[in-house]
This record gives C-alpha cells, structure tokens and sequence, in this order.
C-alpha cells in the first residue's frame, strides 16, 4: 500500500487531540454535545500535538527537504466539531448520552487506521486521473456487516479488483488507482427513518455500526458499541489488505492465479485467461531482457481505502492533526464522500468536510443543480486543488445523457478541476417480483456506455467507475452472461443493504470499460498523428 513520505512523521511525539464541543455547538444536535475529558496522550501517528481544534488551522514547519503539502481545506471559522453547529441529517439519536460520551472518548484515544501521508498520495494519483492520466476503480460492498467478516471475503474482493484493475490497465495503458469500499463502509442513509412489517413500525436499519438488522426492537435501538467493533473490523481489515497488497499476493507475475475458482469455466474467466497469458508472456519477454522482475511496481500494488462520511461523530473522533502538513486528517479512511441526502451546502456533513484535507467525493444525482455543485466545489476545494474533488454521478442512463453535460459545462465555466466518476449502481436499483431489490446488468452496462458517451461529446475525461460489488458468488442483480434471473434471486441473495455485482458481472463490465478505454487511447492517437 501507499506508505512513501511518512518516515518523518515517525520522528514526532504527538498527542491526543482535545474534542471538547464549542459553546454554538448544542443547539441542533445536543445528543453530541460531549463534554472535554482528560485522555492520556497517545503516540499514533498524525494525531495532534497538543493543539486546540477550535484554532484556525496554520501549517506548521516542515523538516529541511520536505516540502509543504498545498493547502485545499477551507478553514474559514471551523472547528473540529463546529458541524455541531449545523443541521445534521441521517444521525442516529442514541438513548444513552453517557455511554455515547464513553464511546467517543474510546475511540478518541485510539491509534488512527489510515495515515496522512497515504491520503496525499492518493489525492496525487486522482489528480492525474482528473486530467485523463489514470482511471479510479473503487469498488466493494453496499454496506460491510459484523457477520459476513472473514479473510475470505476480503480476500476475494481484493483479487477480483486486483483482475478488473489488470484489464482496465491492459485495455487503457494507464494507471489504475484501485480503491476499496472497504474497512469502514458501514453507515447507510435511509430514506425513511422508520421501517414497518405487519403493522409494526421500527427505527430502520442504519448500519452494523450503528444498529442491528434483525427486526425486533432490541437490535433497532442504536448502541454506540458498535462504533467500537466497527474500529476494530476495520482496523483489521486494512491490516489484512495492506498484507496482501505488499506481501506478494498482488506481484503481477501471479496474474494468472488471480481467477476466482467459480468463474474458472466461464466466458468471463476464458477471457481473463487469455489476457493473464497475454501478460505473462509481456513479463517473460521483460525478463529475458534482463529488465528485473523485483521492482516494488512488480511485486506490490497500492490499494486505498473509502467509505461515505455520514457517522459524524466517529469521524470526528478518528479525525487527527497531521504534524507534516498542519492540517487535520479524518484517519477513518483515505477516501470519505458525501451523499445525495448528506450534501446539503450549509449542512452539517459538507461542515465537516470542508475542513479536512483527505480527498472528498460528492455523490451527484439527476436531481442537482448545476449551480449548486459549483457552489459545493467551491466550499470543499477553495485552492481548485487537482485530485481533492472527485464527483461520482447516479442518475441512470438516460438522465445521464441529459443531465450530466449541464453539470460538466457548469464545473468547466468555473474553472474547477475535479474527477468524474460514474456509479452505475444507485440510479438503476428496481423491486424484483419475488419483492426483493435489485439491479439489473444491461442497465448498470447502459448507464456506464452513457457516462463515456457524455465525456466523448464533451471533450472531457470519464476518471472512473464506483461499483457496489462483492468476489462472492452472489445472485443479487440480474443479467450478465452467466445470465442471473429473477428466479435466481433468492438463491444466494446475502447482501444486508443493496445488490451488488458478483465477481463475473464485474470482471464482465470491466472487460466492457476495458474496451472503452483502449478505443478512446487509439482516438487520440489517431488526433495526435501517432
């Protein structure tokens, strides 16, 4: 994983960041209005060192030979809690303020799961996929459960991104910054805030870290524990990742062990063996000519993590001061985003956002403005800092083709520079006959075809793709050549939110962007005179 540039941070002695709520903060949101307490000093890495959250943030020195990171936080009257202070929508109101309290404190003292240096690294690699130089392949489950957490399921979603990040990258000849929704994504937002069945109305499900999905009314209470349980999966799932990303599970000479042993006999899996091959034959042919296979790019790979930012207050309490740059890190993840229901310009979570330096998404839907997401650009990226903003539009395909040109010409009159990204996922979710929700492939595949249509017409870079998807064998969105039927749903339909791509219907779309990619290269080859 991303770990250059952080040995100088291993020379600082920092502490624990005070969270204490300022005096505005109680009036709209007083179930987090947590009062200071005394923890002990911690030694992780990019907390704070003694500083007070309330002061404005000003870098601090940098080491002879370190250069300063450029600043793209708005810090203009914020605080680390000063989102208190704003309307605050999709939070759970938990019962017990005192273990709430308990629960933050915990979570305050721990060590961070991310590192700052790794969320610049990244926000580096978006900037090049920004200006058409590499593609974001982020991708994983809807929503990640306490139950279904095992090193085999986080296994097989790292190597089927590990595939489709060889066949994008074979297909465009370009980079692929691979990111996982993945050691974190728990928090879902609701669009109701209660659920019935059979006349019996109960708080929804909002996430294993927030509630229980079983529907009886002790497992809807939400419980702040989970915030707890939710660090440590986390926390262990990144330290299996990071395994795997550095240990040789990701050196591309196993590019031909990566096939998952369900799509071995399968059109996907054919097609994957004969590109692995194609690869092989690349690596052997670099060898023989005495180019060394031990190069760190052939025995590793970067791998980031993501989640949406819709918990607050356990941001707030993984949020750390980064004692290179002066600039505060939500070290839950390097990647956070704000969703459609979230994304409010004077609302709580753009409040938080816009005054931590990780690289932010912004979840776009048929239904935004085009002035307002200049607005939105405005308050998240100040500086117009390449790779900070990346906006992942949801509208389906045909409001793609309509809406998305306005919202690209809208971004491009105000000079901004920002990521688009397609999730082809959330504006193509229907209600199966049997009752349950799914996706259905040739719509997730239309709306993909649509988002590079868009970009071709408009001159702009398709950055990437944002999939919700799973390296299981799971039957939760239709179609695809390994066809998935209606009838099939309820066979291994194992999801706890939304459906999700299994590991062929994924490495299928990839293949299927794969060769958008490689004709968009030989378009401007062919406008280059190459």
């Amino acid at each position: 994983m991303a770990m250059a540039a952080n040995n100088s941070l291993l020379l600082n002695k920092p502490a624990h960041i005070s969270n204490a709520a300022s005096s505005s903060s109680s009036s709209l949101n007083p179930i987090f209005s947590c009062k200071s307490a005394a923890v002990k000093p911690i030694s992780a890495i990019h907390s704070a060192d003694g500083s007070n959250p309330k002061k404005p943030i000003v870098p601090a020195a940098v080491s002879p030979g370190v250069s300063a990171p450029t600043p793209a936080v708005n810090t203009k009257k914020w605080a680390l809690d000063s989102w208190k202070s704003k309307k605050a929508l999709q939070l759970p109101e938990y019962p017990n303020k005192d273990e709430l309290e308990s629960v933050l404190r915990t979570l305050d003292a721990f060590p961070p799961i991310v590192f700052a240096g790794e969320a610049r690294s990244l926000e580096e690699k978006l900037a090049e996929a920004a200006m058409g130089n590499a593609f974001l392949l982020q991708g994983g489950d809807c929503a990640e459960s306490f139950k279904e957490f095992n090193a085999n399921n986080i296994r097989d979603t790292f190597r089927i991104l590990l595939q489709m990040g060889a066949v994008l990258m074979f297909g465009g000849q370009l980079p692929v910054i691979k990111v996982g929704r993945m050691a974190g994504q728990f928090a879902k937002p609701r669009s109701d805030p209660f659920e019935e069945q059979n006349g019996v109305k109960l708080p929804s499900y909002r996430g294993d870290n927030v509630n229980g999905d079983a529907f009886d009314e002790k497992s809807r209470i939400p419980d702040p524990q989970r915030m707890i349980r939710a660090y440590c999966q986390s926390a262990a799932t990144l330290n299996l990742l990071r395994a795997f990303a550095t240990g040789g599970y990701a050196a591309m000479q196993r590019v031909t062990q990566w096939n998952l042993d369900f799509t071995e006999h399968s059109e996907q899996g054919d097609r994957y063996r004969e590109l692995a091959n194609r690869v092989d034959e690349a690596l052997g042919f670099m060898h023989a000519a005495g180019l060394t296979m031990d190069h760190p790019v052939m025995q590793t790979t970067d791998f980031w993590t993501s989640h949406e930012c819709l918990l607050l207050p356990y941001e707030q309490s993984l949020t750390r001061l980064d004692s290179t740059s002066g600039f505060f890190y939500d070290c839950s993840a390097h990647f956070l985003w704000v969703g459609e229901r979230t994304r409010q310009l004077d609302g709580a979570h753009v409040e938080f956002l816009r005054g931590i330096a990780n690289p932010l998404g912004i979840k776009v839907s048929d239904k935004m403005d085009p002035n307002e997401l200049v607005k939105l650009i405005q308050i998240l990226n100040p500086q117009n800092k390449p790779g900070r903003i990346t906006i992942i539009t949801r509208m389906g395909a045909e409001n793609m083709r309509v809406k998305l040109p306005h919202l690209i010409r809208a971004v491009r009159r105000g000079g901004h520079i920002v990521t688009w990204v397609s999730d082809p996922m959330h504006g193509n979710t229907i209600k199966a006959p049997c009752g349950l929700k799914t996706r259905p492939f040739d719509s997730i595949r239309a709306e993909v075809r649509a988002f590079f249509d868009v970009h071709e017409q408009e001159g702009s870079y398709p950055g990437g793709v944002h999939l919700e998807m799973t390296g299981q064998n799971v039957t939760e969105c239709i179609g695809g050549s390994r066809t998935v039927t209606f009838d099939d749903l309820s066979s291994r339909y194992h999801t706890h939110c939304d459906p999700r791509l299994n590991a062929s219907q994924s490495l299928e779309l990839a293949f299927i962007i794969a060769e958008r990619l490689r004709k968009r290269r030989l378009s401007s080859r062919t406008t280059l005179g190459y």
